[in-house]
């Protein structure tokens, strides 16, 4: 299975609640750029549109995000801010999904998922607004082996 993490886009700093930060402008471009590099990346048939379930924390800021994708999204609330790795890696079904997933989620704890995914033990990876880190889980020798396959930031993709 494959594994997306995409942090939000930039959003708005003050908002009625943090559930209701809204993305910037700026954020809705990279959102958009995002997307279509991520689309861009399912041309191969091992990657079809088809093939990906996006899942998203119901915060808009991440709802937004997600829409960008122009893809069904199911929102979990249990990966709203400041949700634990395990609530991630347990919405993702992580790496028993017969599917590919992108989880839309925030900082800290997409960077906690990324490292312990590369890791194997409580770790840290920044992301920064905006980006994803795509992991693959296949089994070797009866134990789950994790590979970065890419990251983008919506810099290198050219924001």
């Amino acid at each position: 299975m494959d594994l997306i993490l995409w942090r939000h886009a930039e959003a708005e700093d003050n908002a009625s609640s943090d559930l209701a930060r809204r993305l910037t402008p700026r954020g809705e471009r990279q959102a958009g750029r995002m997307a279509s590099w991520l689309k861009s990346q399912f041309e191969n048939p091992a990657n079809r549109t088809s093939q990906w379930h996006v899942i998203a924390s119901p915060a808009v800021r991440a709802q937004q995000t997600a829409a960008a994708l122009k893809m069904p999204i199911e929102t979990i609330n249990a990966i709203a801010p400041d949700a634990p790795v395990e609530a991630i890696l347990r919405a993702a079904n992580w790496p028993n999904n017969k599917n590919h997933v992108i989880v839309v989620g925030h900082e800290p704890t997409l960077g906690m998922v990324a490292g312990a995914l590369l890791n194997g033990v409580e770790d840290y990876v920044p992301f920064k607004k905006g980006a994803v880190c795509w992991f693959r889980a296949s089994m070797q020798d009866g134990k789950t082996k994790v590979v970065l396959i890419k990251s983008a930031t919506p810099k290198t993709i050219g924001e």
